[in-house]
């Protein structure tokens, strides 16, 4: 493992690549400590300590700790990976992305230049409705916002906004300059930098005699465990087996050749948490923004119902979000895999899965197969994402690592050691296994 690790220097192209990742890593750890004008820093910072486990919490994570003290990177990159994923899901449902994107690289340009334009929609949605939900915010007999006026809401929809194009940017030039996916390894850096923070808030705790040194080692235990199983759940895959019968072309005969058609377990990754944990989010924030002195009792025993039974561990939240990331799971294999296209080009080149007639039959086959399979995968995404939850609760102890945390980190680690890997591989040095190779999630 070290001389690989070594390796990875002794190639100029790579090391140049690793050494550029890092640099704008460091750039955006920076820019998570410059602070918006005109917030109170100490007020947001004890708000979100006292939602840990909330929707502020949840956003704080893949802000990378910048909306703890409201810095230009507050929003994150968020707001771009919901532009990509609605770009993603109206392709498969818009016939003019859909041809789009058959277009070949100029497709794929335009449809970035489409995420862009939607990025920033978002984050003049999001930083302009944030302002307004800042107003309201007093913690403690001290306003969040001092001096609250227009002069403040344009200047803080200007620096937020600004904040994630930059971080867009910032994104997009690590994926082509560096190695990894960019805006994932952004996502990874910000919830690693926290971990350290954690870990001494854990320390405090059991001094302080809030938890004990008992719950802590179960809870790693329980963490090394599900880190295991995400491992396990977005790398496995069922192989169909797959007869290509012999050929004729031109003067030319192909032999007919067996292979294998590997269809995942799990083709959403982390894509179904984070869509169930930003609906799941929605009511508890909701409640929080309608909250006013000198409501009635009912609807005020209304808004506390809503903020008790959707926090993050409570019975009802678990029955939601489990149902939620279930839904996503079969929802986006739905719309990114399609068994009819596979079994079309499948016939059209000849293939044939042993003992199922081509077209309609393999198609029907397939589909079957890929149904049972995403129920499998979805159970493990939903035991990583609940049962962290559940034991932060109980045990007291690690609200900050979620299985939405917990995908992320595993899926990026996974795609970047995939990477490094085939340029050691392409080079003819060997790889971080002495077995076998690492597939990355799309592979």
């Amino acid at each position: 493992m070290m001389d690989s690790v070594g390796n990875i220097f002794r190639i100029p192209e790579l090391r140049k690549r690793v050494l550029f990742m890092l640099g704008m890593l460091f750039v955006f750890r920076v820019g998570t400590h410059v602070p918006t004008p005109g917030i109170n820093t100490h007020v947001m910072e004890m708000l979100i300590s006292s939602q840990a486990g909330g929707f502020l919490g949840f956003l704080d994570v893949f802000s990378g700790g910048a909306l703890r003290q409201f810095t230009i990177f507050s929003l994150g990159i968020m707001p771009y990976i919901s532009a990509s994923i609605i770009l993603q899901l109206l392709t498969s449902v818009v016939p003019a992305l859909e041809a789009l994107s058959k277009e070949g690289d100029a497709g794929r340009k335009k449809i970035t230049q489409y995420t862009r334009f939607l990025t920033v929609a978002i984050c003049i949605f999001q930083s302009t409705a944030v302002t307004f939900w800042l107003k309201t915010v007093v913690v403690g007999g001290a306003k969040l916002v001092p001096a609250y006026g227009m002069g403040f809401v344009i200047t803080t929809v200007l620096t937020l906004t600004g904040g994630t194009i930059f971080l867009m940017w910032l994104g997009e030039q690590m994926t082509e300059h560096g190695i990894g996916n960019g805006m994932s390894l952004i996502i990874m850096a910000g919830i690693v930098s926290n971990i350290p923070a954690q870990i001494g808030r854990t320390i405090a705790l059991m001094q302080a005699g809030t938890t004990s040194l008992l719950s802590a080692i179960i809870f790693l235990i329980v963490m090394i465990a599900l880190t295991a199983l995400a491992v396990v759940s977005q790398q496995s895959f069922r192989k169909i087996p797959v007869q290509y019968a012999q050929r004729i072309v031109g003067r030319k005969i192909y032999r007919g050749q067996s292979t294998n058609l590997p269809l995942k377990i799990d083709y959403s990754g982390v894509i179904a948490v984070i869509f169930s944990s930003s609906v799941m989010i929605i009511p508890s924030m909701v409640a929080k923004l309608m909250e006013r002195p000198g409501q009635s009792n009912t609807f005020q025993a209304i808004l506390t119902f809503i903020n008790t039974n959707f926090s993050v561990g409570h019975p009802l939240y678990v029955i939601c979000y489990v149902a939620l990331i279930v839904f996503f799971c079969y929802f986006y294999t739905a719309i990114t895999f399609n068994p009819n296209d596979v079994a079309e080009n499948m016939k059209k080149y000849g293939g044939f899965v042993p003992g199922i007639r081509p077209g309609q039959p393999t198609a029907d086959y397939i589909n079957n197969i890929l149904t049972h399979i995403t129920l499998g995968g979805s159970a493990m995404i939903v035991v990583i994402a609940v049962i962290p939850d559940i034991m932060s609760r109980w045990l007291e102890v690690g609200s900050y690592f979620g299985g939405t945390t917990l995908l992320i980190m595993v899926g990026v680690a996974i795609d970047l050691v995939q990477q490094m890997e085939s340029h050691l591989l392409m080079r003819h040095y060997e790889g971080f296994m002495k077995t076998g190779h690492i597939r990355g999630r799309r592979g």
